[in-house]
């Protein structure tokens, strides 16, 4: 039989189940999801490293038998290592370096029982919304081709999307499994600060900021990949409380009648679109309608203040992240090896002082314990994910007389002079504009999901945004699923991708 040809009407505990019964291999799984990714790839760009021969091999040597047994899966490209395989992280200085180990995260997918079959395509160290690396390309939005899949899981996005697997990683340091999840209009969940491994080789992404999980079809495998995953690993620099019962089981329980709070007023500078603000106004009209208790609120941080000191932290993370892959390869980095925006924000990190990262990382945590404040009134918060539908391709791109300005300045290593004629706070207003409301909540560490409930009239995906207290991801899972039954969107499918 040459693959299984129904494929992309199940979702991945689906295919899973039908592995149990014997009515489909993984291994037919396995070459229908390299055809569908050899036939559509091309188009969208999501898949920038195929690991097929490891796939096959790792199917004929037989698969644990866990939740997702022999479910085609992809990796991201960032963040995390698959022994013997590169991790580029959409940099060209990183081209060649291979670990000689697989992360933690790593492990446990495997143990869960998927298949993985590549890598998809990221930003250059994950640093921006929208996935355009030099190093590979854009990556293609499934619904539109001349449209950003967001960033920085952006490939991951854009494969699922299409169908070309169910499931595929992700990690969210600002908003980068929500972020593509809105753009491609497909489910994502950031978890709880913790909730997920980050070793061995990370200690804390982005002072615990950024976390590890999937973007997916369905509510469902979401939560059983999350019970697959969660859990601290050896080292940890924290531990949360476990959840009262499988996220699985949250999946069809009654969320009871919550308290949402939603707004459209941006928390970070920036101008949210018409469609988006229609969209949480016809959510929060439909939370109303299954009997919640919806009311216009936010909570009150200063958004410019907020903007530069997260900026601020990204600086000088990015610097680290140029230092120690200096250790990683053994080589010095240089300017052309480096995109421009990427080197320029490595320069301002260059020129940030000790007191000044720190007094940064200090006010986002009291910004922090005002919105947990917040959180003390209201069960959960609705906001759009994103200020605007999915821009096209190179909107967000540095263009004019600032590219040439990063280039020359970079080229000089000129940090000094970058830092006088851009500034962080001026580089922040222009940064946040199309996220005004994801990074937040990676401050916070809160568990959030955007879910893909409303499309424009140009048939673009507008994902919402919700925000639950810190630990509750059950409440989110509960939510998700009762507006999954309320307003389905898993036979809803773009053009490319189909069959």
């Amino acid at each position: 039989m040459d693959g299984f040809r129904e494929y992309d009407h199940y979702d991945g505990l689906g295919l899973a189940e039908l592995v149990r019964r014997k009515e489909v291999s993984p291994a037919e799984l396995v070459e229908e999801a390299i055809r569908r990714i050899e036939t559509v790839n091309p188009q969208i760009n999501a898949v920038i490293h195929p690991m097929y021969d490891l796939a096959r091999q790792q199917v004929q040597q037989g698969l644990p038998e866990g939740p997702f047994r022999g479910v085609p899966f992809l990796l991201k490209d960032l963040l995390v290592y698959y022994a013997g395989v590169p991790t580029r992280s959409g940099s060209r200085f990183f081209r060649d370096f291979v670990p000689d180990h697989d992360s933690e995260i790593v492990r446990r997918y495997r143990q869960a029982g998927v298949v993985v079959l590549g890598k998809t395509n990221t930003p250059e160290l994950g640093l921006v919304p929208y996935t355009e690396p030099v190093l590979f390309g854009p990556s293609r939005n499934p619904w539109d081709l001349s449209r950003t899949t967001g960033g920085s899981s952006g490939g991951s996005g854009a494969a699922v999307a299409a169908r070309l697997v169910p499931v595929a990683h992700g990690n969210d340091g600002g908003g980068s499994i929500r972020i593509p999840a809105s753009c491609c209009g497909v489910f994502g969940l950031k978890p709880t600060r913790g909730r997920t491994p980050m070793g061995p080789d990370i200690g804390e992404a982005w002072r615990g900021m950024a976390i590890n999980h999937v973007l997916t079809l369905s509510v469902r495998d979401s939560a059983a990949m999350l019970d697959a995953t969660a859990g601290p690993d050896v080292g940890a620099p924290y531990i949360i409380p476990p959840p009262e019962r499988p996220f699985l089981e949250e999946v069809g329980r009654d969320p009871g009648r919550l308290r949402i709070a939603f707004t459209t007023r941006p928390l970070l500078p920036g101008t949210v679109h018409p469609d988006c603000v229609r969209g949480v106004e016809e959510t929060a009209r439909l939370c109303q309608d299954l009997g919640h208790i919806v009311e216009e609120a936010a909570p009150q941080i200063d958004g410019h203040a907020f903007a530069r000191d997260f900026l601020t932290m990204v600086c000088a993370e990015t610097r680290a992240d140029i230092e120690e892959g200096e250790a990683l390869t053994g080589r010095k980095a240089r300017y052309g090896e480096f995109e421009p925006a990427t080197w320029a924000l490595g320069l301002l990190g260059r020129q940030i002082s000790a007191s000044d990262y720190s007094g940064a990382l200090r006010a986002l945590q009291r910004a922090a314990r005002q919105v947990g404040a917040f959180f003390e009134k209201y069960d959960v918060l609705l906001t759009p994910t994103l200020a605007t539908p999915p821009m096209e391709i190179g909107w967000l791109q540095p263009t004019g007389v600032k590219a040439v300005a990063l280039k020359l300045l970079g080229s000089l290593n000129a940090g000094a002079l970058l830092n006088k004629l851009a500034g962080i706070e001026a580089l922040a207003e222009e940064v946040f504009a199309f996220i005004p409301f994801t990074p937040v909540f990676n401050v916070t560490g809160q568990p959030a999901m955007s879910v893909p409930l409303v499309w424009n009239d140009e048939g673009l995906p507008i994902g919402m945004h919700f925000v639950a207290r810190f630990g509750d991801e059950a409440t989110l899972f509960r939510l998700a699923a009762q507006l999954e039954r309320a307003r389905p969107w898993f036979d809803r499918r773009p053009p490319i991708g189909r069959g």
